[in-house]
């Protein structure tokens, strides 16, 4: 699958576990190559410690970890990832603030729509 990222084009593949040694070397479920303008993401059916979960929870946490890595595509097309006013630790690669926007994005969206300010 292809996405348009502030037009550079960014493919998303979906990943055994297995195969990135990434995943495991690192110890993420998905990461976003901007140089190679992938998102990378685990098939969460094969994570370790994910063996007992629905595949219906599967696919709502790939969904989640595909928000966060577009996030950090969006923050390295828009010149942010590293020169954000510190060589490192720079707010746009902090996890958390990324995770927040991920995740809050969609409320956020659908009250742009309810009070039709988009």
């Amino acid at each position: 699958m292809k996405v348009n990222i502030l037009g550079t084009d960014y493919t998303i593949n979906k990943y055994k576990y297995t195969d990135k040694p990434e995943f495991e070397k690192r110890g993420i479920d998905g990461y976003c190559d901007n140089v190679l303008k992938e998102v990378a993401y685990v098939d969460m059916t094969t994570y370790p410690g994910y063996e007992d979960e629905t595949e219906g929870y599967c696919k709502l946490t790939e969904k989640e970890v595909i928000r966060h890595e577009i996030v950090h595509a969006f923050l390295a097309e828009s010149g942010l990832k590293e020169n954000a006013g510190q060589p490192v630790g720079s707010w746009s690669a902090n996890e958390e603030m990324v995770d927040w926007i991920a995740l809050q994005f969609h409320k956020m969206l659908k009250a742009f729509h309810e009070a039709d300010c988009l």
